[in-house]
């Protein structure tokens, strides 16, 4: 597909090789420059944007251009719907330029050539010179008169090659008014150079005018997109390239580098709910091979896949609140996104310092449960896998069943499931009703009085350490988002133990103490009773699963256990804080080029609790936020902890089955536990105690296509199949 070539509505910033430097800029073209015009009431020649095109009848004006509302030099007529400009301009010496600013203030859009060449265009459908009456398809105010910037496009030195020549030149830019009774127009156009000397050869730059940073070279990776001066846009997504220069970990990259972790196609486009009203975009990327069909690659030795998130920690200044808790997941052995702290340019300009990371989705090396078919309608095959969630609708998502409860107390708002992989759209009717059915029996058993029961309360839908985990981190990063939003459920094959696991981690950008609402700052309470604190009867309130659990006293004691186990080790306070100056240390010189790119440091960005005039105290804030709430949920943990801990069972308990598999040798369990026979639609047949801390299973009466799993309090942690 071809696309027009849009321009982007970034404040943009200049990238350039190692081997390029900038001595100052100088604008060769200003707003209030003398000007050629025409309002056109029909169709003008096509050569008019051309460098051989005799003016003739056009008239001369100083710019800029519109009905007179204040910031117009010539004034248009009212029945204008268009305007062409043009200007000559002459370049002395191109070796001595090193980049092109372009920036337009318009209402409502424009197209802009450089020697007859598009370079830009906003706002304006269709390819090829628009027609003279064409309407603009956006409204798009005009920005100098507000005192903000206009919008600017930058050229690097090799992206001048071919649209600038020695001598002269000519800028060219039609602007088009949305409606044609309007009452408002604008036309101030300016054209800057970076120059390589000290010498004076033009003019001096607009006072609003911000020299670009220029980026040669990162101790973090730098991703290159390039989606040919289109804008990006909310969806669907649109073409480009992306590059990726990295030498390894502590190595230095440079721009003058090659592409040498990925060069490819992608397909771009703008990603996030409450973080997209920010100026810094997340971006969701598919690599696609070269007839635009998505394309698996591993970057960074990573699984191969070809979806990935380019998250932009604009509202998290510490920049690695996702980076750490997606950390401490994958070192509690769960699955969590991996990461990747990069830099990016954009078209030629330096946005800032990214996470780089996995899209949550059905893979071997992501969420590793079966991938489902749209055939996959009996038996076994019908039982997994599936990825739910619960989260807002303003990603576009989908809601594929409301629960017949509501969420927990006080709240009686209602609990909406979505279906994230398989996508509803993807799904057989008999695999929505199975899913939506097996939840459905899952919150029914929670809610009945013989929840807890060991072998038909909540552990025989669930897995329970998965939960304990999930929840250990939403309460030590007190997640306002936990539990309610961005909260990701997957539900493996009953040949795969069949269970409901809760994860993938998602979404902690306003944890760590990053909130100022709901409590979300304090170090003390509970995020599952953030119903309580923030009391609400609408949806995205906390769902009753957790609370439920936690009145179950054998959960609670495994939560307690689990807590202290992992404070000997990856939730101690000393690995803590390793991690994270271990992170700081390694953006030191990233953040300040990203600050500089973004300068909100001392600035509140909603919803900070702390607001940092350096990246030092940011990082400062958030460990002396760690370090006091670990010692809040170390006073104030849920249960007690006497017993054998979750991980230390896990981790003894083996099944020994004999080649022709007529019995089974159970071995490091305690006598709480029993064997559970299945047949594949997930029927119980049998329930065996296991009186022993040894036993050995006869299975021999039993027929074939019978699934076995070993069931304790704490959750299945083995299984067995007999064919």
């Amino acid at each position: 597909m071809k696309f027009i070539r849009v321009f982007s509505l970034f404040l943009c910033l200049l990238f350039a090789t190692a081997h390029t430097q900038v001595h100052h800029w100088e604008t060769i073209v200003k707003d209030n420059s003398s000007w050629y015009y025409q309002v056109p009431t029909s169709a003008s020649s096509p050569e008019w944007l051309t460098p051989s095109f005799t003016v003739n009848s056009w008239l001369q004006g100083i710019g800029g251009f519109g009905y007179g509302d204040g910031d117009d030099n010539t004034i248009l007529p009212s029945s204008a719907v268009s305007v062409y400009t043009r200007i000559e301009f002459n370049i002395a010496n191109l070796n001595q330029i090193v980049a092109l600013a372009l920036h337009f203030d318009y209402d409502d859009g424009f197209v802009a050539y450089l020697n007859g060449t598009e370079v830009a265009r906003n706002g304006l459908s269709g390819t090829g010179q628009p027609t003279f009456n064409q309407l603009a398809n956006i409204s798009h105010e005009a920005k100098l008169y507000q005192n903000q910037q206009p919008d600017q496009l930058i050229f690097n030195q090799n992206q001048l090659s071919g649209l600038l020549v020695n001598g002269t030149n000519v800028f060219c830019v039609e602007v088009h008014n949305q409606l044609a009774n309007s009452t408002d127009f604008t036309c101030r156009n300016f054209l800057s150079v970076a120059v390589n000397n000290p010498s004076i050869t033009y003019g001096p730059i607009p006072s609003w005018f911000t020299p670009p940073f220029i980026l040669t070279s990162s101790n973090l990776p730098i991703v290159v997109l390039d989606t040919y001066n289109v804008d990006i846009p909310d969806e669907p997504k649109i073409d480009g390239t992306m590059g990726i220069i990295f030498n390894g970990d502590n190595q230095m990259n440079s721009l003058s580098d090659p592409y040498n972790e990925f060069y490819g196609q992608i397909a771009i486009e703008k990603r996030g709910s409450s973080s997209n009203t920010f100026p810094m975009k997340s971006y969701a990327v598919e690599t696609r091979g070269p007839d635009s069909v998505n394309y698996n690659v591993s970057l960074f030795d990573w699984p191969s896949d070809n979806d990935w998130i380019l998250y932009a920690p604009y509202t998290d200044k510490a920049m690695i609140r996702n980076v750490l808790t997606y950390e401490l997941g994958r070192q509690m052995g769960q699955y969590a996104p991996r990461t990747k702290l990069c830099e990016v340019i954009l078209n030629g300009s330096y946005i800032g310092v990214y996470v780089l990371m996995e899209r949550i989705k059905i893979n071997p090396g992501r969420v590793n449960v079966d991938p489902l078919l749209y055939t996959d309608t009996l038996d076994n095959h019908l039982t997994g896998g599936y990825i739910l969630k619960i989260d807002k609708t303003t990603e576009g998502g989908v809601i594929a069943w409301t629960s017949p409860f509501t969420a927990q107390a006080p709240s009686t708002g209602p609990m909406y499931y979505q279906l994230h992989d398989p996508d509803i759209s993807e799904l057989h009717p008999l695999q929505l009703n199975y899913i939506h059915d097996y939840v459905d029996n899952w919150e029914t058993v929670l809610k009945s009085t013989n929840f807890a029961n060991p072998q038909t309360g909540f552990r025989a839908f669930s897995d329970e350490l998965s939960f304990i985990d999930y929840m250990l981190i939403n309460e030590l990063s007190k997640n306002v988002d936990g539990y309610r939003i961005s909260t990701f459920l997957h539900k493996k094959r009953f040949s795969e133990g069949g269970k409901l696991f809760a994860g993938p981690l998602w979404d902690f950008n306003l944890g760590w103490g990053n909130s100022n609402y709901c409590q979300g700052g304090q170090t003390s309470g509970w995020e599952i009773n953030f119903n309580s604190v923030c009391q609400g009867n609408g949806a995205n309130m906390n769902p009753f699963w957790f609370n439920r659990m936690l009145q179950d006293t054998v959960f609670a004691n495994n939560v307690h256990c689990r807590w202290t186990d992992l404070r000997t080790s990856i939730l101690s306070d000393s690995s803590l804080i390793h991690y994270i100056d271990s992170m700081a240390t390694m953006l030191t010189d990233a953040a300040a080029r990203n600050y500089n790119r973004w300068p909100i440091l001392g600035v509140y960005v909603w919803p900070n609790n702390y607001v940092g005039n350096t990246y030092q105290e940011e990082i400062t804030y958030m460990k002396n936020w760690i370090l006091a709430r670990t010692a809040w949920m170390d006073a104030n943990m849920f249960g007690a902890c006497s017993s054998l801990g979750v991980e230390s069972l896990k981790s003894t308990l083996k099944i020994v089955p004999n080649p022709t598999q007529d019995f089974v040798t159970i071995s490091g369990i305690s006598s709480d536990s029993h064997l559970e026979l299945r047949d594949f639609s997930g029927k119980t047949i049998r329930i065996i105690p296991i009186n022993q801390s040894q036993s050995t299973i006869d299975l021999s009466d039993l027929a074939n296509g019978i699934y076995f799993i070993i069931e304790t309090k704490h959750g299945i942690y083995a299984k067995i199949i007999k064919n």
